[in-house]
């Protein structure tokens, strides 16, 4: 039996698991708090942190660390891949099939690995559609001829 099976499923975590199960946006701590505030006005912002880590530990929910990004929480704990974009930091599931990645060795320049991120980045509809606005706006100034205020 491992330490992971000893964890008890207190009602605190039974609460921030079922509330991140009904969301897909991938939502951050804070962002978990205030959901979790709703049915446990009570509960503390250090609670909910120690619960995430405690349910990403034992495998019952997913943690997504991004490079320059805010930890998000993923309440579906199956392996699956994540796009998020570069523009809001907005975080979707990607829906396809796993893709073939490279034997890793157990030891890998002195590291011991235990798993392996992978994540794909771009930009969101929202986050497109207001470049291409703001494109045309500049372009728009530009042909009247109008000069930048001093």
């Amino acid at each position: 039996m491992t330490d992971n099976q000893h964890i008890r499923m207190t009602r605190q975590r039974k609460v921030i698991l079922e509330e991140l199960c009904k969301v897909c946006n991938h939502p951050t701590a804070d962002q978990v708090y205030e959901m979790v505030r709703k049915r446990l006005p009570h509960i503390s912002l250090a609670t909910v942190y120690r619960n995430l880590e405690i349910l990403s530990g034992i495998g019952s929910i997913m943690k997504l660390e991004f490079a320059g990004a805010q930890r998000r929480y993923d309440g579906n704990a199956a392996p699956h891949y994540h796009a998020r974009c570069q523009g809001c930091d907005k975080v979707v599931d990607a829906h396809m099939p796993p893709i073939d990645v490279p034997q890793v060795p157990e030891s890998l320049n002195g590291f011991f690995i235990t798993g392996h991120q992978f994540e794909f980045t771009g930009y969101c509809e929202d986050c497109r559609k207001a470049m291409a606005d703001s494109e045309k706006s500049r372009d728009s100034f530009h042909k009247t001829g109008a000069s930048l205020p001093h």
